[in-house]
Formats: structure tokens, C-alpha cells, sequence
């Protein structure tokens, strides 16, 4: 019999890296079952909105969000939740992605369970339990329960070798982000729905000349001062060069709505919108000059559209675009943004570098998951990664 695939889908960002898995998987009729695909509802709303941009349709969907939730709450639900389907659908593999609570519980399930899990993206790594949090332990937690370990980077497999995980579990296969963006870059322009009238981006054409600055900020160790920081930094920034145009996608998380709306709601040249469907991001990014984010995600997909990122953290789990010289770590105090920012303005754009895909990575975990050698990852910066 075909062995039967179960994808556990959480948020938003899970959806973007784990629709090429599934697409990948249901090539392969000939290996595999049509997979299972299970949204646990951790992120509401935006989980689905980006959905419906990869066509990407649940089986079952545990909508277990809740307004104000803690993470015990959240952990239990997931905990209780999860093993109900996996009691009832009986897959023979389960596959989630990243780092994010839905990911650790469902680890842990298949391993009260005894199923086989593969992790997407792992061995990422601060080396800070609490930055960010509560990913990094999420991730920890994840590496002793998993049979397969789909490492984006031989940086992130060399990691999970010093953990003592055994090397024929890792495998380099490039991150799926890679596919998914390559898959939506060269869509038509689109129209952003902008206070003070919309603003056209068009994925094919150069940076806007007005000097555009696309922001997005949501990390839950960024609320309060960290948060308030950067936006206030940045409100500096606007006044003081009314030419620059920001665009900020406001995640729904009042910790963070509350303080957009205070610190940038007031200038004319700060549009505070709602979160955009993929192809409409995909698109802003790259009509963007300068990109400012705390997300993960974003690190991996701006250095593959040519466009510089500064990332607003401390630490970052995602080295390779910083030693790459794609991506620079400018944390969360306002002056280091500023002169960060301005400094990439006045640069000239590079041409697209990046050490993290190459657009095939959710083919190679198809192939490996079947049993299959893939040939092997070498990404954009000339570095040959063979599987490990």
C-alpha cells in the first residue's frame, strides 16, 4: 500500500512553505496517497486568506484559535485535538513546518502516537531559548521526535549534527519558501488598498522612485517597548523625510495594532493597511527599496528578489543571509534603524542572491520521504550543499 500523508497547517507562513510540499506530494500518485491536509485554525483568518492564494484546500479544519489565548491554553487544545484526527485518519507519515506551537504538539503527538514526522525547516537556531519565543524552544523540542529532519541550509543541518541528531535523518533540501515565491514573483501588478488612495506595485518593474519602505513587525518579543521603539523610530524617520513612503501590512494582534496606530496613524506618508493575500506581498516586496521586518519569512524571500532587508532583532536564527551580506541585523533601537535604513537607500540594489532555495526544495522532500536520492541543493551564492 501507498503510505498516506498527514500536513498539519497552523499560520499563515505555514501555509506559504508547506503548499509546495503538498503540491509536490500529489504529483507523486505513484508513491504516495493524496495527502491529508489539516489546519489546526492557530492563526484564523490569515491562515485562510493565504490559502485561497496556493489553492490550497483543507480536509479538516479544528479552529482552535481564541481571542487572547495563552500558550497552555493553546498547547492543550492542539495536544487534544490533533490526536483525535490522528486516531481517526491513522496517517502513516505527519508533516509540519517551522517552529510554531502547532508544530511542537504535533511532534509530540506522533510520539505518544509512535507515528514517523518530518520536520520542514529545521534545524534553525539563536541559541537563545528565549529569542525568539516561544519559536526556539518549539524548534529544541521538535529535533528528538522527528524521523526526518528537512534542514533549509547545511548550517541549519550542521546544527542539528551538534545536537546529536543522527545524520541519515537530515537531509539539505532548501527551503520551500524559495518555491512558493518564485511561484508568485512574476504575477501582474497589483493595486494596495492604501489610505489616502491606492498604491500600484508591479512585481516586474524597478523600486518605486518615491522610496519605498516596506515594513512588517509582529514577533511577540517585540510587544511593548521593543515594539513602540521601532515604531516611534520610524515615525522620526517619516517626518523628517517626507519623501520616503512606508507601507506596513498591520498584523490583527492588538499588541501590535494599538501601537502602529498610535505611533505612524497620523502621518500622511505611513500607510497602516491589513495583512495582504501572498501574491499581493510577494508583489510589495518587491516594489519595495527597502524592506524592515522581525519575520523569518521575509529574511529568506528578500535577498531572492534583489531587495536589501534590515532585520529588526536581536538575533536571528537565519545567518546565512547576514554572512551572505543579503541581509543585515540592525535590532530594535531607533538610531541603528535610522542610519540603517538610510544607508541601504542611498546603495544601489543588488541582483537576487540566496542561500536558501532554489525553488525545488518541496520536490526533494517528496523524493526522500518516497525513499529517493534527490540530486542535490546549491544555492544562489555558489555553495554546493549535499544531502547529509
Amino acid at each position: 500500500m501507498k503510505p498516506r500523508v498527514l500536513v498539519v497547517v497552523g499560520t499563515r507562513p505555514e501555509v506559504v512553505k508547506l503548499a509546495p510540499v503538498v503540491s509536490a506530494l500529489e504529483r507523486r500518485g505513484d508513491a504516495f496517497e493524496r495527502p491529508y491536509v489539516l489546519f489546526t485554525g492557530q492563526h484564523r483568518e490569515l491562515l485562510e486568506q493565504m490559502a485561497s492564494a496556493f489553492g490550497l484546500v483543507a480536509d479538516e479544519n479544528l479552529a482552535l484559535m481564541r481571542d487572547g489565548q495563552s500558550l497552555p491554553a493553546l498547547t492543550s487544545r492542539l495536544v487534544e485535538g490533533l490526536d483525535q484526527v490522528f486516531e481517526a485518519q491513522r496517517p502513516d507519515i505527519v508533516l509540519a513546518q517551522g517552529d510554531t506551537t502547532t508544530v511542537f504538539t504535533a511532534a509530540l503527538v506522533c510520539y505518544y502516537r509512535q507515528l514517523r514526522f518530518g520536520h520542514v525547516e529545521a534545524g534553525l537556531r539563536t541559541d537563545d531559548l528565549y529569542r525568539p519565543f516561544p519559536e526556539e524552544g518549539n524548534r529544541r523540542l521538535v529535533a528528538p521526535l522527528a524521523a526526518w529532519h528537512f534542514a533549509p541550509t547545511a548550517a541549519a543541518a550542521e546544527n542539528l549534527l551538534r545536537e546529536g541528531v543522527l545524520p541519515s535523518r537530515v537531509h539539505v533540501t532548501g527551503n520551500t519558501v524559495i518555491d512558493a515565491l518564485l511561484s508568485m514573483a512574476a504575477r501582474s501588478a497589483v493595486s494596495l488598498p492604501c489610505p489616502g488612495g491606492d498604491v500600484t506595485v508591479d512585481p516586474v518593474s524597478a523600486p518605486s522612485p518615491s522610496r519605498r519602505l516596506l515594513l512588517t513587525l509582529h514577533r511577540r518579543e517585540s510587544f511593548g517597548a521593543p515594539l513602540e521603539a521601532i515604531l516611534n523610530g520610524l515615525a522620526g524617520l517619516l517626518t523628517d523625510y517626507p519623501d520616503l513612503e512606508l507601507i506596513y501590512p498591520v498584523h490583527p494582534n492588538p499588541h501590535v495594532r494599538g501601537p502602529a496606530a498610535a505611533a505612524l496613524g497620523h502621518l500622511p506618508n505611513a500607510r497602516l493597511i491589513d495583512p495582504l493575500a501572498y501574491p499581493e506581498f510577494v508583489a510589495a516586496m518587491k516594489g519595495a527599496s527597502v524592506i524592515l521586518t522581525d519575520s523569518g519569512g521575509v529574511q529568506e524571500e528578500a535577498p531572492a528578489l534583489g531587495v536589501p532587508v534590515l532585520v529588526l532583532r536581536d538575533t536571528t536564527e537565519r545567518p546565512e543571509g547576514v554572512a551572505a551580506g543579503v541581509a543585515r541585523l540592525v535590532g530594535t533601537d531607533p538610531a541603528a534603524i535610522r542610519a540603517a535604513t538610510l544607508e541601504a537607500l542611498s546603495s544601489p540594489r543588488g541582483a537576487p542572491r540566496s542561500p536558501y532555495g532554489d525553488g525545488s526544495a518541496g520536490d526533494r522532500i517528496a523524493a526522500l520521504l518516497a525513499g529517493e536520492s534527490p540530486a542535490p541543493f546549491i544555492d544562489d551564492v555558489g555553495r554546493r550543499t549535499p544531502f547529509l
